[in-house]
């Protein structure tokens, strides 16, 4: 499986090198120009090391790159690309893996995300009761030291949602996974109030997807949407699977995705009517025809804390 962050580097390496080729200087020069050591340099270019927004532009400026809409590129880049090493992520690197690192990482950069999700609820939506619940029936018999530790880094990516420039998050959930009991009905209780509280943040867009809709193209599964400021290059999808997960760049495949969540957002519930299924379902009830748009049928199934199975994977997501 492709490493988003490893990815990124490497593309960041090569454009790097092109502007070194272009202004005439050998990686010698650039170094000494910069009091570096050649190998810096070298490892840059090739991407095997990270390299900090603040280094790009000292490379950009000696190189005599003017164009602002490249440097603001560049610099972008290298964020997401993990440069520098020094996230708040990195004091968990012993326990959470390369991977879930690398999800972060590109969820701190991103200006919005667009995610689909089918078997639990959103991470950055999650409560710690919930998060508690499914990680410790993803990850059975983990000592109680790591659960907490793991539990504090899904509320810590939450603070995306609450900075001074917030993460814009559009959501669609579908309504099985509020209808699956993980943890127990107080756990499902505060979950369902939380939902409704951040659905209400003006930089976040909710919509749930009803059993109404029949099946869809997101069946197959989950996968977040990652954009950047200023730019459609560095969109990138993640796709997350039982041990690892899947970066996909390819412009073909960004249009794919976005098209589909498109069209899942059309068969969703608009936002306000997701929020009164979402107030049916924490009433132990069930969604009148009337609130449901376009005349399509809401769902009649009654919510049961007590009905479905176990929580589904601990993924990034």
């Amino acid at each position: 499986m492709r490493n988003g962050p490893a990815v990124r580097r490497r593309k960041l390496g090569e454009e790097l090198r092109a502007l070194r080729h272009t202004s005439g200087l050998t990686s010698r020069d650039a170094a000494a120009l910069l009091g570096w050591h050649q190998s810096k340099v070298s490892r840059i270019e090739t991407g095997a090391s990270g390299v900090t927004p603040r280094d790009v532009t000292r490379l950009m400026d000696a190189y005599g790159v003017d164009d602002r809409q490249l440097r603001s590129l560049l610099r972008t880049l290298a964020g997401s690309a993990g440069g520098g090493g020094n996230g708040w992520w990195h004091a968990y690197r012993g326990l959470i893996p390369p991977q879930y690192r690398d999800f972060i990482s590109l969820e701190s950069q991103a200006f919005a995300a667009r995610t689909l999700e089918t078997s639990v609820v959103p991470g950055l939506l999650q409560t710690a009761d919930y998060a508690r619940a499914v990680t410790r029936s993803s990850l059975d018999g983990l000592p109680p030291a790591q659960l907490d530790s793991l539990v504090e880094v899904r509320l810590a990516r939450q603070n995306v949602l609450h900075s001074a420039r917030p993460l814009r998050l559009s959501v669609v959930i579908d309504e099985a996974v509020l209808r699956r009991s993980v943890g127990g009905p107080r756990v499902m209780e505060g979950q369902l109030r939380h939902l409704t509280e951040v659905a209400q943040f003006p930089h976040v867009r909710l919509q749930l997807l009803p059993f109404s809709a029949g099946s869809y193209i997101g069946l197959t599964g989950p996968f977040v949407i990652f954009s950047f400021s200023n730019t459609s290059d560095l969109d990138v999808i993640v796709l997350d699977h039982l041990t690892s997960s899947l970066y996909l760049e390819r412009r073909e495949d960004l249009e794919a995705y976005s098209s589909a969540f498109r069209t899942m957002q059309e068969r969703a519930l608009s936002p306000e009517h997701s929020l009164d299924l979402i107030a049916a379902l924490s009433h132990g009830g069930q969604a009148e025809p009337s609130d449901c748009p376009r005349g399509a049928r809401c769902p009649t199934v009654p919510y049961s804390p007590h009905r479905g199975g176990g929580a589904a994977a601990a993924a990034p997501g």
